[in-house]
């Protein structure tokens, strides 16, 4: 009996010890997992109070830039309760070119984190667009990319983007952007309008740079104010219609009756050609009622407009071509307050390097309905205008070009920073580096 008692006592102790040990183990494991809670928890919070402090940041960043569009740059603290608080510094980093540039420092405090943000912006200026229009129609006719459209750079429109083609279709390497929430594809003829940017089985344009339908309208100036008035103060103002011809030794040949007679030192009875002119000292160069023709070969850097319409009547190019030489500081701007025309008798391949403005109409080929098929025009640089106008047509059914150009415009990257003297600016700001410190 004596043994059996001792065996019972000693199951008894065992089972006492198998429940501290589960208790230890229970306690560990609730230990470890309030701890881990705890940790969690801390972790999500500090999560929480980095995003929070990184949104303050940028609160200070988005009211600078609101700040600077008001006509102000002068630092400011803000305040956020109870989430937190942030401070902006806006620094004038001067002009780089003619356009200048601020340094905006944004720091964000949520609890005992900050957030450090920098933006360097700049005056938007319209040249950095490939393609820019008020409206993708002419008078009351839409104008369309078709297959045989390359568009290389920014593109925006104040209206709808009209698509016809496939195989490959019209290509957008550059950011696309329309103040639209839809696009008119063509569709073999039975339009389709979509939000869509693949849902015709018969247009495939390829928006490689990205497509943004919706976005916010950029408003056109009517009148090239800036270039006007520094071509009466350091540049060259011509009245009555006036040609001039660009020579790659950083000269001009100019025709105009006005400007013959100011600088003639004999007697003149009609308008000639005087040679080897020097570019205006600004590079701004103006026509007042009247057309400027234009064409020729460009050392140097010059906005020319007119308030009449500017004519290109031959390849307009680049000395020291910047697609070869990237140094190449040479920079062209043509702006007329009406239409920028390329004459009918322009060669079968046309160039011209320099970004386009058509204030009140359109950039478009005199009688672009008429006569045989053209090759190729090239833009280096870019094209704004107000409507879009027409360079040919083509067979909607078959693709087939009618009249006119293809198109190949590509985009001259420098002119993001450094456009054309003089060229008009939208009142906003672009951002050129963004970081996180």
């Amino acid at each position: 009996m004596g043994y059996i008692h001792k065996l019972a006592a000693n199951k008894k102790g065992i089972a006492l010890i198998a429940t501290y040990l589960v208790v230890a183990v229970l306690i560990v494991f609730v230990i470890t997992f309030v701890n881990a809670s705890i940790g969690q928890n801390s972790a999500v919070n500090l999560f929480k109070k980095q995003m929070q402090a990184f949104d303050l940041a940028e609160s200070g960043l988005d009211k600078a830039v609101q700040q600077l569009r008001d006509g102000s740059a002068s630092d400011f603290p803000g305040t956020l309760s109870p989430v937190g608080t942030y401070a902006v510094t806006i620094t004038d980093l001067g002009l780089y070119g003619t356009m200048r540039r601020y340094k905006i420092v944004s720091v964000g405090i949520a609890g005992n984190i900050s957030k450090r943000l920098t933006n360097i912006v700049q005056v938007d200026n319209y040249a950095r667009y490939i393609w820019f229009t008020d409206g993708e129609n002419y008078g009351s006719s839409n104008v369309w990319f078709w297959d045989q459209d390359h568009l290389n750079g920014p593109t925006h429109t104040n209206g709808q983007l009209n698509i016809a083609g496939h195989n490959p279709g019209p290509i957008f390497d550059g950011e696309v952007r329309s103040t639209n929430d839809q696009i008119n594809y063509f569709n073999n003829g039975n339009n389709i309008v979509s939000s869509n940017s693949t849902n015709s089985p018969y247009d495939t344009p390829a928006f490689n740079g990205g497509l943004t339908l919706g976005s916010n309208s950029v408003n056109m100036p009517r009148q090239a104010t800036y270039l006007r008035n520094a071509s009466s103060s350091g540049g060259l103002r011509l009245n009555d219609d006036a040609t001039v011809v660009l020579n790659s030794t950083g000269t001009m040949d100019i025709t105009n009756n006005d400007y013959y007679y100011a600088n003639c030192t004999g007697s003149c009875s009609h308008c000639c050609t005087l040679t080897a002119r020097p570019l205006p000292a600004n590079g701004a160069l103006f026509v007042d009622n009247g057309t400027l023709t234009v064409s020729g070969t460009l050392n140097g850097r010059l906005t020319a407009g007119a308030s009449g319409d500017v004519i290109i009547v031959g390849s307009t190019t680049y000395f020291n071509n910047p697609r070869v030489n990237p140094s190449s500081t040479n920079m062209l701007g043509l702006i007329s307050e009406s239409d920028v025309t390329i004459a009918s008798s322009a060669s079968y391949n046309l160039e011209v390097d320099a970004s386009i403005m058509a204030l009140n109409t359109s950039f478009m080929l005199e009688n672009w309905w008429k006569g045989s098929p053209k090759g190729t025009l090239t833009v280096y640089g870019g094209i704004i205008q107000d409507q879009r106008g027409p360079v040919g047509t083509f067979d909607g059914i078959g693709g087939e070009k009618l009249t006119g150009y293809s198109k190949n415009y590509t985009y001259d990257s420098r002119m993001l920073d450094t456009p054309p003297p003089f060229f008009p600016t939208t009142g906003d700001y672009v951002t050129l580096a963004w970081q996180e410190d």
